[in-house]
């Protein structure tokens, strides 16, 4: 428990600062409308339901203005850069955005139903002062003629007994917002889901673009001021404490009470999302440009187990080790963007990913690609963008694990080591990288044999053979591999890779390899960077923190996981 709260206080304080903004907006904005007396008359027909309505939506309003900021990705490209000399665990919080961008989008829907169900109660309430002929003073409230509209004293939005419910609800601009925005928010979630991103992208990404109509009727959603208060003349006039008692009267000449008069709540959800709304504007606007920057195809190699490889060029592109790009083929669809880790280090004069196959887009592109005698699709390429693995040479140690195609953040991390040490970089701060890739079938680790190869080779040249320990587990195999690379255990390379380094069937053991780095390093600050799945990403984390020291003097592990 210690250890995890060194390793995470300031995300621990950042929650807490946002969760407690929520708490007191809310009961602010409660108080505020159970108690204020401009709206003591419509709480004498909708009761403290006027109050939770109101709140939730101060509440919408606040996290809508949130929620576009963590998925700026230029802005947090930006910030990133500018923190580079900022402390790691500031740093370190860029990295959460899109974890911070889904609760957001809960508190969103916490509120959104809060939100509803207050109206829903509120909407009967009108229904049920509108029918009532007692001569209650809800019912007079009601009462009020539509003709005197005009003059902006109704109070019940619900103008005549014939009126129902559901007319108010889809002839009201708040009404008709509200069930628009309400269907695009439930889809947008329930297309966000894991299952639905890792199997069906597209729907993803069609669906989440929704946001656009949940945006605009965020903001004219409070056009029409159905919530109504009494007016300051009229309270002036006729204050409710005085007059209230005496509602029977209001008519009479010699009355000094004089039929109170109300007024629509302005509208103030787009003052919350206009800055935001601004900024997310100018960030498409960035990417759309970068976009339309002509991108030439150098050379395309296929892979075994269906991975392509594109090497690219393009004017004025500049990246960092780990960093992304997002990918386009107009040829295959105009508007989906999928992101792919670079796999190129900044020394090369190129830039190239791998991508497999992994859906609709991805088989559809990777078919464009082989077919011989098709001209070459058109790429467009936005990026890049920075992740947790540009850190990576910010640590002494550095302990990098990727799973299958996971593999590709690291790949661009290695070959940059091997540039640095033709170039005899001695301003590299890391010391000893443990690097594991763990894949299903053999096929996959031919994806960067040679890479490996080379980096045995230089590091055997250079004397520095120790720098940079790496495994290579297979997790699918069968009795004949086994058996295979059993009779041929004593050669000098290995029998499925051809490397070196011997392959390890089945899984890491975690806890020994976190044992034999913590010992190994007593005294250094270890980076772990994890780019695979998030049964893997727990296991890792919970290592982190169980072999961290408690004393900051002695050896501390940092996960940090890619995040798209």
């Amino acid at each position: 428990m210690g250890n995890w709260v060194v390793n995470h206080w300031f995300s621990v304080l950042f929650l807490v600062v946002w969760l407690g903004l929520n708490v007191f907006l809310f009961v602010d904005a409660f108080l505020k409308y159970e108690k204020a007396d401009k709206y003591y008359y419509t709480r004498k027909i909708l009761g403290s339901t006027l109050a939770c309505a109101r709140a939730s939506a101060l509440c919408l309003n606040f996290n809508s203005m949130l929620i576009l900021l963590p998925v700026c990705r230029n802005l947090l490209s930006f910030l990133r850069g500018t923190c580079s000399f900022c402390s790691r665990t500031l740093r370190k919080q860029l990295d959460h955005n899109l974890t911070f961008h889904k609760l957001v989008a809960y508190m969103i829907c916490l509120h959104t139903a809060i939100h509803i169900i207050a109206h829903l109660f509120n909407f009967d309430r009108y229904s049920r002062s509108r029918q009532d002929t007692s001569g209650s003073l809800a019912s007079i409230l009601s009462s009020l003629s539509h003709d005197e509209q005009k003059g902006g004293s109704w109070l019940n939005p619900i103008q005549s007994r014939n009126m129902t419910v559901e007319y108010v609800t889809f002839t009201s601009i708040a009404g008709l917002t509200g069930v628009i925005m309400t269907i695009a928010l439930i889809l947008m979630v329930t297309s966000a889901t894991e299952f639905i991103r890792r199997s069906y992208f597209e729907v993803f990404w069609y669906t989440h673009h929704l946001f656009i109509f949940y945006i605009l009727g965020l903001g004219i959603h409070g056009i029409g001021g159905i919530v109504r208060g009494q007016t300051e003349e009229s309270m002036n006039e006729s204050h409710p404490h005085k007059c209230a008692g005496s509602f029977e009267m209001w008519n009479d000449h010699d009355s000094h009470c004089r039929r109170p008069k109300f007024e629509g709540h302005p509208p103030e959800s787009w003052k919350w999302i206009l800055a935001p709304v601004i900024l997310y504007i100018c960030e498409r606007i960035l990417r759309f440009y970068r976009s339309q920057q002509k991108v030439v195809i150098t050379k395309v190699v296929m892979h075994p187990s269906k991975v392509l490889e594109l090497q690219m060029n393009k004017r004025g592109f500049s990246m960092e080790v780990g960093q992304y790009i997002f990918v386009n083929c107009p040829s295959i669809s105009l508007l989906e963007w999928h992101p792919f880790t670079l796999t190129s280090a900044p020394e090369e004069d190129f830039f190239s990913i791998h991508i497999r196959a992994a859906g609709d887009w991805t088989e559809n592109l990777i078919r464009a690609f082989e077919q011989q005698y098709s001209p070459i699709p058109r790429i467009e390429v936005d990026g890049p963008f920075g992740t947790a693995s540009e850190d990576v040479f910010q640590y002494e140690v550095a302990v990098l694990v990727g799973a299958g195609i996971g593999v590709t953040p690291f790949a661009s991390i290695l070959k940059s080591i091997w540039y640095k040490f033709q170039c005899a970089d001695h301003n590299l701060k890391t010391k000893k990288i443990y690097f594991y890739w763990i894949c299903r079938e053999t096929g996959a680790f031919s994806w960067f044999n040679n890479l490996l190869t080379s980096l045995e080779q230089e590091m055997e040249e250079l004397g520095k053979v120790g720098f940079l320990n790496y495994r290579l587990f297979l997790t699918g195999w069968d009795n004949n591999i086994v058996g295979h690379a059993a009779l041929n255990f004593d050669k000098a390379t290995d029998i499925v890779t051809g490397l070196k380094q011997k392959t390890s069937f089945g899984r890491p053991m975690w806890d020994n390899e976190f044992s034999t780095i913590a010992t190994s390093h007593p005294k250094s600050v270890v980076g772990v960077f994890l780019c695979g799945p998030q049964t893997l990403a727990k296991s890792l984390h919970k290592c982190c923190h169980r072999y961290s020291s408690l004393d900051p003097r002695k050896v501390q592990f940092y996960f940090n996981k890619e995040n798209f």
